[in-house]
């Protein structure tokens, strides 16, 4: 377990690195997740080795959110002042996901249609 605990944050600490150095506007956590699948699209073993951890990790998932609800109580006030903004925010991004979502399965969907000739009885 260690070692898989220390994989995964290890792919986070990289992703971290690499967003201070290049100053990218990305978060450093996505840039280690996009790391750490690749690494495993690169080696599929690697993904026995992580499977049981991830998994002991995402059952206790809601345990992550206590520091976020800490986080929101603890600025409530600036919540409150800043709140048109923050739900403009929410509706606009939602929207963009919901298109984004729907194109891209729309695409999906014509690019694996079965073509004319290739009619299945």
């Amino acid at each position: 377990m260690i070692p898989a605990l220390a994989s995964l944050l290890l792919c986070q600490l990289v992703g971290e690195a690499l967003v201070r150095t290049l100053g990218l506007p990305i978060p450093g956590p996505v840039v280690g997740m996009a790391l750490l699948m690749l690494a495993l699209v690169l080696r599929p073993s690697l993904v026995t080795a992580i499977k049981p951890t991830s998994q002991t990790l995402l059952q206790h998932f809601s345990l992550l959110f206590v520091p976020a609800g800490v986080g929101v109580m603890l600025h409530l006030q600036r919540l409150g002042d800043e709140a048109l903004a923050i739900g403009v925010a929410l509706v606009i991004s939602t929207w963009v996901g919901l298109a984004s979502a729907a194109l891209t399965m729309a695409w999906l969907m014509k690019r694996t249609a079965p073509k004319d000739g290739d009619a299945q009885p």
